[in-house]
């Protein structure tokens, strides 16, 4: 039995998608309300006992200067990986939403691994078009990440575990009087623009756009408990922060941002110690690196990022990549092909920007 999720059903929904082995931030409804310039809606599946098997939760946006919309369930659905029926049943469902909201393309990226070959199989026999994600972050989410399993694992037990130099880090850190906060309200408030700034400053030296203050603001609002904003401090100065989310059984690394001095003094290390001490607290049974190259050539300017991750015993975990539904398949053409313009053109001004930037010259005025 397929339905939508009411006000009614709400929580119900939210304790299913916390208490389920897939269960995922990127579902739940407050996540909807940090995505603000798109609508959230779920389906959920019961089975004969009425209870939840399986739910799918999208986000709705216009599509530009067109009457359509483009449906996107983050890590959905949240079910069963084998179940056909639910899966078919949830398909359904979405079928009922792009019905409602005239949407042309539903577009979900699964917590499944890549080695799932029935799921995949199940999922185009529904319809659904299967895109395996390139190596190097193209699609929405990541598909290749470094997962840390700390299932039962004491704090000595994961330090021990660590590569040998990841623990040197950690401990000179602490000994160059690196100091870590876990922000609260009243520390949130004078460190989140610290933050913001030292977030614009990581991305225009690794060459990526980055989030305004506002973004992690209404992140750390709507996620509320779940969310922490962690900060490193030397000589009582931010050199460097992390944000993290807490949901069902993992927590993740979700932004990490350091400022060009004081690298020296490992401040991330130690704030990825403080990220997995509190997965460890929650009785978490996975810490989520997120995203690393699927490329490990050394020649790669993302291996330094993979070496990093790597040094904490994780596992280099592959998803099985993004499905699509399409429903109209002739705006979903021309839609697409009027996104990736505009991709390229923004990309392109950002890049010449930064390049301004390295030569010292002054940007145009906007």
């Amino acid at each position: 039995m397929i339905e939508m999720v009411t006000a009614a059903t709400l929580a119900e929904y939210e304790q299913f998608i916390q208490t389920s082995p897939k269960g995922h931030f990127l579902q739940s409804s407050r996540w909807g309300k940090v995505k603000s310039s798109w609508k959230w809606e779920a389906v959920v599946s019961r089975g004969e006992d009425g209870a939840i098997r399986g739910s799918l939760a999208v986000l709705i946006r216009k599509a530009p200067a067109a009457p359509y919309t483009l449906m996107y369930a983050g890590r959905g659905p949240v079910c069963d990986s084998h179940d056909r029926k639910t899966l078919e049943e949830l398909t359904q469902g979405a079928a009922e939403l792009a019905e409602k909201y005239r949407a042309y393309s539903l577009m979900m990226d699964p917590d499944i691994s890549s080695d799932d070959k029935e799921f995949i199989e199940i999922m185009k026999g529904l319809g659904y078009k299967h895109k395996e994600s390139g190596k190097n972050f193209e699609g929405v989410q990541p598909n290749y990440v470094f997962r840390l399993d700390i299932a039962g694992k004491t704090e000595e037990e994961l330090m021990a575990a660590f590569h040998q130099k990841t623990r040197y880090n950690i401990r000179l850190a602490g000994r160059k009087g690196v100091r870590v906060i876990c922000c609260d309200e009243s520390d949130t408030a004078e460190m989140l623009p610290h933050f913001a700034r030292i977030m614009k400053e990581t991305g225009e030296r690794d060459g990526f756009i980055t989030r305004p203050e506002s973004y992690f603001a209404d992140l750390l609002r709507h996620m509320g408990e779940n969310a922490r904003l962690y900060m490193a401090l030397y000589n009582d100065k931010p050199v460097a922060g992390t944000l993290a989310i807490q949901f069902g059984n993992k927590v993740w690394y979700l932004y990490g941002a350091s400022s060009n001095q004081y690298r020296n003094v490992m401040p991330n290390y130690l704030l990825q110690w403080n990220m997995i001490q509190w997965a460890v607290e929650c009785g978490c049974e996975i810490y989520d690196f997120r995203g690393v190259s699927g490329d490990l050539s050394p020649e790669n300017p993302l291996y330094g990022l993979y070496l990093f991750k790597k040094g904490f015993n994780g596992e280099l975990t592959e998803f099985c990549g993004e499905f699509e539904k399409v429903y109209r398949p002739a705006v979903n053409l021309a839609v697409n092909a009027g996104i990736k313009a505009v991709r390229a053109m923004r990309h392109a001004a950002f890049v010449r920007k930064t390049k301004k930037a390295d030569k010292g010259e002054k940007p145009a005025e906007q």
